[in-house]
C-alpha cells in the first residue's frame, strides 16, 4: 500500500500552510473520482477531526472562500461553503463546455426531447 503525500513551498499568501495540520495528507481533503456518499461521509469526518485542532484553521477557509476553492479546507467542504454564500466556479459533476480545439466556450446544446 502506498501514501500518497503532498509537499507545497510557499513564500507569501499562502506561508500559512506550513503550518497546517493536514501537511502531507492531502487523500482526505479531496474526494477521489466516483467517491460515493457514504465514503465522503466518512473522509469528511476525518478530515473535519482534524481542522478542529488546526492553528490555521481561520486562514485556510479564508483562502478556500475568497479563491473558490474545491475540496475540504478549514473545516468546511465545498456544499457548505457555497451555504454560506461562497460557489465553486464550477460545481463538482459538471463538465466544462470547452471543445477539443481552439478553447472558446461554446453555447449550451438544446434540451433534448425524449
Amino acid at each position: 500500500m502506498t501514501t500518497e503525500t503532498a509537499s507545497f513551498i510557499f513564500g507569501g499568501v499562502l506561508e500559512w500552510t506550513t503550518d497546517s495540520a493536514c501537511a502531507g495528507n492531502t487523500k482526505l481533503f479531496f474526494a477521489p473520482p466516483g467517491e460515493r456518499p457514504e465514503a465522503r461521509t466518512v473522509r469528511e469526518s476525518q478530515a473535519r477531526s482534524i481542522c478542529a485542532g488546526c492553528e490555521v484553521l481561520v486562514d485556510c477557509r479564508a483562502w478556500a472562500r475568497e479563491n473558490r476553492e474545491y475540496g475540504f479546507w478549514g473545516g468546511e467542504s465545498e456544499e457548505e461553503r457555497a451555504a454560506a454564500g461562497y460557489r465553486v466556479d464550477m460545481p463538482v459533476g459538471r463538465v466544462a463546455r470547452y471543445p477539443r480545439g481552439n478553447g472558446e466556450p461554446v453555447a449550451p446544446r438544446d434540451a433534448r426531447i425524449a
